[in-house]
């Protein structure tokens, strides 16, 4: 009798899905990677993304440098049409790099937070504002650059796992993973830091008259 329900057993496990086979192989073969490791990772990851972020922005600052030559070379010869024109794509690319200078901060207090849980431990506590921050900051990138949103989403993944399998061995409950408060302190740092960048590396857009109605007609006339 034993051995007919561990041959059914056995039948069964062979007969379902790939799926399930083939995670139990993994749980069975594939040793766990240590915490410190896959912290390790994230960190890289982390940086990998900061360089990224740094080239990207780069062009988009060499591309707001001509825009803005033009604005003013147009204001010279009293173009205000293309003036303003081209004052519009400056602005856009300015909000861009915005998004992107205030995700590449949050990035490095990220970098700096793994850096501080790899030396001295304390993954729960140190972790969850961070779980927090890379989902805010996925979201940002989602319509710039969605490849990199997809790389942060990975990491993602990897930090609530970590977590939670932390938890579950020291018996420590997590509660929500995105409703730290710290989360949101270290985006809101992010975004003033953000914008004193901006303002130490963008000059003012001059400004760009708007016709009036006399003008108007005296053009349409």
């Amino acid at each position: 009798m034993f051995r007919v329900v561990k041959l059914s057993k056995l039948e069964k496990e062979w007969a379902g899905s790939d799926k399930t086979l083939g995670s139990t192989i993994k749980k069975v073969f594939t040793p766990k990677i240590p915490v410190k490791r896959r912290i390790i990772t994230a960190i890289y990851k982390i940086r990998s993304m900061i360089s990224k972020l740094d080239v990207f922005i780069e062009r988009l600052k060499e591309r707001d440098r001509i825009l803005f030559e033009r604005v003013v070379e147009a204001l010279t010869v009293k173009d205000e049409t293309r003036a303003k024109m081209y004052a519009s794509e400056v602005a856009q690319i300015r909000k861009i790099i915005k998004q992107l200078t205030i995700t590449q901060v949050a990035l490095e207090q990220i970098s700096l937070r793994l850096e501080t849980i790899h030396a001295f431990g304390d993954v729960i506590a140190g972790l969850v504002p961070v779980i927090g921050v890379v989902k805010e900051l996925k979201g940002i990138l989602k319509g710039i650059l969605p490849e990199m949103s997809l790389e942060l989403a990975e990491v993602e993944e990897v930090l609530r796992d970590l977590v939670i399998e932390v938890g579950e061995v020291t018996g420590v409950s997590v509660g929500d993973l995105y409703a730290s408060p710290e989360a949101r302190k270290i985006l809101e740092e992010a975004k003033v830091i953000a914008e004193q960048r901006m303002k130490e590396k963008f000059p003012e857009l001059p400004a760009v008259p708007t016709p009036t109605s006399e003008t108007v007609k005296a053009e349409s006339g």
